[in-house]
């Protein structure tokens, strides 16, 4: 068991489950047995996904070889998401708010002419764009450290405490600090991709898996002198 596989995972795929979750369950305003089906449909394909590609990867490339181009990807994902955050954080870009993907998911479907197929595609097509991205961490995440399980563990906790909180509230997760959450798996997957990268490209890490929290520690810092730098210049603009 990697607990460090197991908690990014869990991190970053409770982000996408999220907002998988407003999506159906404003579809299931329109009809819950569509929305349901739609997620059926969906998972199928996700689980397929996994099940094929996972096996496909371990099987076919070279463990170096996988740990670098992982820790490329991981470094490019994790980046993304350091940047939106560190862009809504400084006032620079609008956070994210899943009451108003709710409203707006809801307005969408109440102009179709067809409610029952149009929730069945949206809860489909919500799951499948979310759930692609929780399969790319996994087969990421899992192949790198050769920890699929720790990897499909993690997701399966982050996916089972968002539908509780889900049915509990029949809700959007609004007070999810969603933003946060970003900042935060955003900085995880860049020192994850940093530390395979640069153990594929030969770099010996002198505390072992344990550099990853001198990693963490380092991104986190880097990244809130970056907010204060840019409210900082906002504020003498202003």
């Amino acid at each position: 068991m990697n607990l460090y596989v197991l908690l990014a995972a869990f991190l970053a795929s409770s982000v996408e489950f999220v907002e998988a979750l407003s999506i159906v369950l404003a579809a299931a305003v329109f009809g819950v047995r569509p929305a349901m089906r739609g997620v059926f449909y969906a998972v199928l394909t996700l689980a397929a996904l996994v099940l094929i590609l996972g096996e496909g990867i371990l099987r076919v490339v070279p463990l170096h070889v996988l740990q670098g181009v992982v820790g490329i990807l991981l470094l490019l994902f994790g980046l993304k998401w350091i940047r939106k955050a560190i862009l809504r954080y400084a006032g620079l870009k609008a956070l994210h708010n899943e009451a108003e993907a709710y409203a707006r998911q809801v307005k969408k479907l109440e102009a179709s002419s067809n409610a029952a197929f149009e929730a069945q595609a949206t809860a489909f097509n919500g799951v499948l764009l979310e759930g692609l991205e929780v399969v790319v961490i996994i087969l990421t995440m899992g192949s790198g450290a050769h920890a699929f399980g720790s990897a499909i563990l993690g997701s399966a906790i982050g996916l089972v405490a968002v539908l509780a909180l889900g049915l509990a509230l029949r809700a959007p997760l609004s007070r999810v600090p969603e933003n946060t959450l970003k900042f935060v798996v955003g900085v995880m997957l860049t020192s994850f991709g940093t530390f395979w990268a640069g153990a594929a490209l030969g770099v010996h890490w002198p505390l072992s898996e344990a550099t990853l929290l001198v990693l963490i520690a380092g991104y986190l810092a880097m990244s809130g002198w970056y907010v204060k730098m840019l409210k900082a210049r906002g504020q003498a603009s202003a």
